[in-house]
């Protein structure tokens, strides 16, 4: 028995040893060689390589808010002779299929009398330029699949790898030989389906390199149609008849291929604003069976965007409220939120806010989704014009963007920058108006609303600290809230800030003190309806007294001069704010409203006249009656201020005296300003920077009247003066000098 096991042996050693040689063309070479390379070495590449799409195709983020690319592969710098690669990122599982697929070549190839005899090397071949391309390596990639087409012309994979070799070309910004070598290719009547579908996909990568829409068009549309035995191409989508899409057949050989074209023919129809198309497409990805869900869910929003009429609105707001309730949906419930609020938005405003918070809540990633969101609440808000809450949505977007130089993000940070000038002077107006109105109280009201204040304060505080322990964020907190307008004021410091709706309408608070609040004095009350919000301008409120009643007694102001300083700057703020709403924002109830309440205050003459000529010139444009009443009263009681003359005889005034350019007035007061009258130029400037609003003289006149104060108040005065340049303009070289000048007399000032 051992003889016989031991002659067995020997004679298998023998064959192993006479079919190893890759020299001698006998059926037993070719078949041992072949089968070691296909199911060895090439079964664990092509497993090696099936790993590595996994984690590639896992790392990959499409934008579906932009036109997906044909394939999904992003390559950020064309690596070619003579320029460094960008750093190999792919996965390493690339680099192992590559090793095998050299190793099949190395030790299986079987060229005898110039041809190859081992049937696996041309997949060898074709899966090393694979693992090449998906890393990136295009030149290499396309070395490879030229190979195979040179010397193995009637190889089983030979017109696969044409394809291969045409998306290389085009990642190597070659379209021009890809459609060559690929309208040839398709020229083959016994092509396999497959074949067409890839081929066709890669004439589309090709077009699209070359920007030519239609003809990119044509051939995503024949990529997903199926090829019936008489090589006709089914003409439904490419002829748009809908009676014939209703009876195309779509593939089956790569259904994600498939959805992802079709999706991608839903945009470029979008694109051509030809939306009955673009709805064919989507609408077919929405029914594709096993079509990815990433696809389909989004082929329905798509629909639901490209609904123009109020049916339409009111059956895809029905539809995506059915998406909401579905558990599948959960991962897109941030997009299906979005664009329910888009929809509703259009037909009652007043609910659209709650899809936009629910958006927010159901992102859990900072993505452009995220910032669309965060950009139509502020939107919301800006066209209720609540600017400061607007603002603060819109602060949320500029801090999460990844895309800073982008078109839309560019014009978004110059909306949110226009309402610096609103945000302060509102809560200036608001801070001084809390001061003013608790300063009014007897000395038992004040005692009374304070100890009042503290119980509340207490039970906020409670309550902050549970939504902190449970780990309930801000926006959920704030839906469920509601928008009733009443609020709720919590301690300003770091534990209240970012928990409810109520700390978004007080985003002031999120910069830094010194920038928000203008007051000479230390220690600011705000006070509104019936509660409260105390801060400090200069330090942080003490935790340990916030609770204690005799801390918020003592730092109420009573100097008079201290009070007055408050009015006026209380005063200016609502002028401020009246000009702005005129001028930059032209909501004009806003603006009476905040020039009426001035008028109210007695103010100073300096703004008494312009703010009742800001308000002839609104109420003239409305014809009410009350621009005459308020005509005769600047022509009557201030026949010699300019807006009088300007009433009387606008083109007097004008040609009145050539000099009195912007730059003349600004050098007069200038050398008024060197002769040391100062109240003069404090006035004058005032008056300048009412006049010429909006013109790029007014923050030198900001920048000479916080001189002016700072010569005749001191240095703190100055300080606040200057602060208000740097902040309102601070990208102008006076608010840099500004800034300069700060850090200087910085260490002048005690904290």
């Amino acid at each position: 028995m051992n003889k016989i096991f031991k002659i067995f042996v020997s004679f298998l050693a023998m064959l192993l040893i006479v079919g190893c040689s890759t020299k001698k063309d006998a059926f037993l070479n070719r078949n041992f060689h072949s089968i070691n390379t296909k199911y060895n070495i090439l079964y664990n590449g092509h497993e090696a390589l099936r790993i590595g799409l996994e984690q590639l195709n896992a790392n990959y983020e499409d934008n579906f808010w932009e036109r997906l690319p044909v394939e999904p592969l992003k390559v950020d710098v064309l690596a070619l002779p003579g320029m460094a690669a960008e750093t190999d990122a792919s996965p390493k599982e690339f680099e192992r299929a590559e090793e095998k697929a050299v190793k099949a070549v190395q030790k299986h190839s079987m060229l005898i009398a110039r041809q190859e005899r081992n049937k696996q090397i041309d997949d060898a071949y074709l899966l090393l330029g694979k693992a090449r391309y998906y890393s990136k390596r295009f030149v290499p990639a396309l070395e490879a699949f030229n190979y195979v087409i040179s010397n193995y012309p009637r190889a089983n994979l030979i017109n696969e790898t044409k394809v291969w070799q045409a998306k290389t070309l085009v990642r190597l910004r070659n379209e021009e030989q890809a459609i060559e070598n690929l309208q040839s290719l398709l020229k083959d009547e016994s092509l396999k389906d497959h074949i067409i579908e890839d081929a066709n996909s890669a004439l589309a990568m090709a077009y699209v390199g070359l920007d030519s829409v239609t003809k990119a068009l044509y051939h995503l549309n024949k990529s997903v149609l199926i090829i019936n035995k008489n090589r006709t191409i089914a003409k439904a989508m490419i002829t748009k008849k809908k009676s014939n899409v209703e009876k195309l057949v779509l593939t089956t050989n790569n259904v994600e291929q498939t959805a992802r074209n079709l999706f991608i023919i839903g945009q470029l129809y979008k694109e051509q604003n030809n939306i009955d198309s673009s709805n064919i497409a989507f609408n077919t990805l929405a029914k594709l069976k096993k079509a990815p869900k990433k696809y389909s869910v989004r082929a329905q929003l798509e629909l639901a965007k490209n609904a123009n009429t109020k049916q339409r609105l009111a059956y895809f707001l029905e539809v995506l409220k059915k998406m909401i309730k579905n558990r599948d949906n959960k991962p897109f419930l941030d997009e299906i939120y979005y664009q329910a609020g888009i929809i509703e938005n259009t037909i009652n405003s007043e609910g659209a806010i709650e899809y936009f918070k629910n958006s927010l809540l159901a992102s859990d990633i900072n993505n452009i989704q995220k910032e669309l969101s965060y950009e139509a609440a502020g939107n919301y808000y800006f066209d209720k014009a609540k600017f400061a809450v607007a603002g603060a949505y819109y602060d949320s977007i500029l801090g999460i963007t990844k895309d800073e130089n982008s078109k839309r993000i560019r014009r978004l940070a110059r909306k949110r920058n226009n309402l610096n000038d609103v945000i302060l002077y509102e809560n200036i107006a608001k801070n001084n108006d809390s001061i003013l109105d608790i300063v009014a109280m007897s000395k038992e009201e004040q005692s009374d609303f304070f100890t009042t204040y503290i119980e509340k304060l207490k039970a906020e505080d409670e309550k902050q600290q549970v939504l902190l322990t449970s780990g309930s964020g801000f926006l959920s907190d704030a839906s469920k809230k509601g928008e009733k307008g009443t609020g709720k004021w919590y301690f300003y410091n770091s534990q209240t800030l970012g928990f409810g709706e109520q700390e978004f309408k007080k985003v002031w608070g999120n910069r830094p003190l010194e920038e928000n609040w203008r007051l000479s004095d230390k220690t600011q009350i705000n006070f509104q309806g019936n509660e409260l919000d105390i801060v400090q301008t200069t330090k942080k409120i003490d935790d340990s007294k916030k609770y204690d009643l005799a801390y918020y007694l003592e730092n109420i102001p009573s100097d008079l001069s201290k009070i007055d300083s408050i009015k006026q700057e209380r005063n200016n703020a609502y002028y401020k704010l009246g000009v702005i709403y005129k001028e930059q924002f032209k909501e004009p109830v806003l603006a009476i409203d905040k020039l009426e309440n001035l008028l109210s205050f007695n103010p100073d003459e300096n703004l008494e006249v312009p703010a009742k000529y800001h308000l002839y010139k609104i109420y003239f444009s409305q014809n009410n009656t009350k621009a005459d009443e308020l005509k005769k009263d600047i022509v009557s009681n201030f026949p010699d201020s300019l807006y009088a003359k300007i009433l009387l005889n606008p083109d007097a005034v004008q040609n009145e005296d050539k000099t009195n350019s912007p730059e003349s007035e600004y050098a007069l007061v200038f050398y008024e300003y060197k002769d040391n009258k100062f109240d003069s130029v404090i006035e004058k400037a005032n008056l300048a920077i009412s006049k010429f609003e909006g013109q790029s003289i007014v923050p030198k006149f900001e920048l000479l009247k916080a001189y002016t104060i700072g010569k005749k108040e001191g240095l703190e005065a100055f300080k606040t003066a200057l602060d208000f340049v740097a902040t309102n303009y601070p990208n102008t070289e006076e608010g840099k000098k500004a800034l300069e000048v700060i850090d200087t007399i910085k260490t002048k000032i005690e904290p």
